[in-house]
């Protein structure tokens, strides 16, 4: 038998169990697009539908002002490190491969695929890959650092992490950020590679190792969200 919470729950809600959670927590996921209601180990559904329907108004202003996801189609406009470049698709049957070039206003597609969405993805994340690397060994040298390896993923809450080992993760997305704001994260997880914490030591190496920390931290913190808003609809 259905609890009233299953029985209510909107199509936007997702029921997030989590025995680390201290209390009832609604989250906003931008890259899928719902919210995740986290309920801590020990609390029932029913209180947890009542604390869904409190937020109510919460939760539909968030879903309201989710930026309009803007898929890989032909005539969209993407931002890249900053440049806006529209989607140029030449549809060819004939063709055996996919070939993409991106140049300063266009990203130009020929592709035997009706859809190549995939390919796209696939190319701004071998784009990603190879600046964001460019970058965060460039600025490990400054350091007298060595990274381990860098790695680019799809992550939802965090856009970069560094481990004990030296290992360096990002989120893709990045790639369409401004570069300031890019090469702001960068520099926040190399800065890592010296202080594994966030003291005021650590701030100031970030600061020191930032392109222009001021506007690069602002941008993520403010806008950052929009970054998940590519490419979600196929």
């Amino acid at each position: 038998m259905l609890s009233r919470l299953e029985e209510e729950l909107p199509s936007n809600i997702r029921i997030k169990h989590s025995p680390r959670a201290r209390r009832l927590a609604l989250r906003l996921d931008p890259k899928d697009r719902v919210v995740n209601l986290v309920i801590p180990k020990g609390v029932s559904l029913n209180k947890a539908h009542d604390f869904m329907k409190f937020h109510e108004t919460w939760i539909k202003k968030a879903m309201m002002e989710l930026p309009a996801p803007i898929p890989y189609k032909d005539g969209r406009i993407i931002p890249i490190l900053g440049s806006d470049r529209r989607i140029v698709i030449n549809y060819d049957p004939s063709l055996q491969t996919t070939e993409i070039e991106l140049s300063p206003r266009r990203l130009y597609v020929h592709t035997n695929k009706k859809d190549p969405s995939v390919r796209i993805e696939r190319f701004l994340k071998d784009y990603s890959r190879e600046i964001i690397t460019d970058i965060a060994k460039a600025k490990a040298i400054i350091l007298k650092k060595k990274i381990k390896s860098v790695q680019i993923r799809d992550t939802k809450s965090r856009w970069g992490s560094c481990s004990a080992d030296g290992k360096l993760s990002f989120s893709w997305r990045l790639i369409f950020a401004p570069t300031l704001a890019l090469d702001y994260v960068v520099a926040h997880e190399v800065a890592h590679l010296v202080h594994l914490d966030h003291s005021t030591r650590f701030w100031n190496l970030c600061r020191d190792m930032s392109v222009d920390f001021v506007e690069g931290e602002h941008w993520m913190r403010n806008y950052g969200h929009e970054l998940m808003r590519y490419g979600q609809l196929r």
